[in-house]
């Protein structure tokens, strides 16, 4: 078993990030199926995820999940907030008792690139020439961030490219940009943090 990467953010919120090298029957010792999956490596996915949920809060409640109409996982009584993201042959999660959040992993990869214009504002485009990162890599970040957001804001109904907008295109590796939620006259700014690897990105943000 490998607890790949942890993240101690606060003294209420952890992240983690598990490299999956066990078989269904490990994680089933200790947590549940929460839907029927019959891809067994999406199977193993779930299950590595929800793993990931009280290994970061030994107290959390991971029987107690149900899942709203939108497909948010969520608590009934909030004790906890989390998002939880897998590709590959890995699982990250993060949980707050205190703030909403949202967190995704991608594995790199150039397909990313025929989708570009699906996501991404004219504004985003137009800026990607300013920063020196490599295209795959950083078009496969751009992608995280806007899930992350999504997953963040956990209710649905939002266009990728209109309403989930990066304010700054990253230009290292590693860092924090700022992002918006924006719909209509509204307007909810966010920090996200992220982090690029040779073989995945990681985008997690959080309610202040």
């Amino acid at each position: 078993m490998s607890l790949f990467y942890q993240q101690n953010i606060n003294q209420f919120t952890r992240l983690g990030i598990w490299h999956i090298t066990e078989t269904e029957d490990f994680f089933l010792r200790e947590v549940q199926l929460g839907r029927e999956i019959t891809h067994p490596h999406k199977r193993l996915q779930h299950l590595a995820g929800r793993f990931l949920l009280p290994a970061l809060f030994p107290d959390f409640p991971e029987s107690s999940i149900r899942i709203a109409d939108t497909r948010k996982p969520y608590l009934p009584d909030e004790a906890y907030h989390f998002s939880i993201s897998h590709c590959g042959d890995f699982a990250a999660a993060i949980v707050s008792s205190r703030s909403r959040v949202g967190i995704d992993i991608e594995i790199i990869t150039p397909r990313v690139v025929k989708i570009k214009h699906k996501f991404l504002h004219p504004e985003e485009l137009a800026a990607l020439g300013a920063t020196a990162l490599p295209a795959i890599p950083l078009l496969t970040l751009l992608w995280s961030m806007k899930e992350a957001m999504f997953k963040w804001w956990g209710s649905g109904e939002v266009d990728f490219s209109e309403h989930l907008r990066i304010l700054t295109i990253p230009d290292q590796p590693t860092g924090s940009v700022p992002v918006a939620l924006i719909r209509g006259t509204t307007t909810i700014p966010l920090v996200m943090h992220y982090e690029l690897r040779e073989e995945m990105s990681l985008a997690w943000c959080m309610s202040a």
